[in-house]
C-alpha cells in the first residue's frame, strides 16, 4: 500500500497534479473537497451532518473529516495506493491519519510531498484561474492573499509534523506542469523501488 500526501497552497497547482500522478502511477486520487461534496450530494449520513455544520457557519469537525476519509478508503480497499489532497490540514488529522492506516493496511505515510510556489505567482495563477473557471471566490485579491496566510498559517505544523519524520520533500512548484510532474515523479519512483 502505497500513502501519499500531497500539500500546496490554493493554486499551487496540486488538484492538477494529483489526478495526473494517479493516472501515471495507477494510485486512487482522494480529494476531501471531492468527499465532502459526494457526501452532501447524496445525503449520506456523514454527509447530513456535515451540512449541518456549514450551514450553521461552523468548521466541520476533524473526526467528521476523518469518518469520511476512513468511510472512502473501506470501500476502495482494493487500490494499489493513494494520493491525499486537502487532508490532513492539522495536526490531529495527520494523527488521526497515522491511526487510521494503521488500523485499515498495518501502514503509513510514505512521503508527503509539499509544492512550493511564490506568494506573487500563486495570486497571479488564481486570478487567471478566475478569468478561465468563473469562479467568483477567485477574483478578488485580498480573499486570495486571505486563502494563502491562512493555508500558511494552518499547514505550517503538519509540515513540521511529517519533516521530524523524515518523509516531508519540498518540490518546486513553478515551470509548466510537465516539469513539475517530473519532478513528483521522481519522488514517487524513489517510494516504488524501495516497496520491491
Amino acid at each position: 500500500m502505497i500513502i501519499i500526501v500531497l500539500f500546496g497552497p490554493p493554486g499551487s497547482g496540486k488538484g492538477t497534479q494529483a489526478q495526473i500522478l494517479a493516472q501515471r502511477f495507477h494510485l486512487m486520487h482522494i480529494s476531501t473537497g471531492d468527499l465532502f461534496r459526494y457526501n452532501m450530494k447524496n445525503n449520506t449520513p456523514l454527509g447530513l451532518e456535515a451540512k449541518s455544520y456549514i450551514e450553521k457557519g461552523k468548521l466541520v469537525p476533524d473526526e467528521l473529516t476523518t469518518e469520511m476519509l476512513k468511510d472512502e478508503l473501506q470501500r476502495n480497499s482494493d487500490q494499489k495506493g493513494f494520493i491525499l489532497d486537502g487532508y490532513p490540514r492539522t495536526t490531529s488529522q495527520a494523527e488521526a491519519l497515522d491511526h487510521l492506516l494503521q488500523e485499515l493496511y498495518n501502514s503509513d505515510v510514505d512521503k508527503t510531498l509539499a509544492l512550493h510556489v511564490e506568494d506573487e505567482a500563486l495570486v497571479k495563477r488564481i486570478l487567471k484561474r478566475s478569468i478561465d473557471s468563473g469562479r467568483s471566490d477567485d477574483g478578488d485579491e485580498n480573499i486570495i492573499r486571505n486563502r494563502i496566510k491562512e493555508y500558511y498559517e494552518k499547514t505550517e505544523i503538519v509540515s513540521e509534523y511529517y519533516k521530524n519524520q523524515n518523509k516531508l520533500v519540498e518540490v518546486k512548484g513553478e515551470g509548466n506542469i510537465e516539469e513539475i510532474t517530473q519532478a513528483l515523479s521522481h519522488e514517487l519512483e524513489e517510494i516504488l523501488q524501495s516497496k520491491d
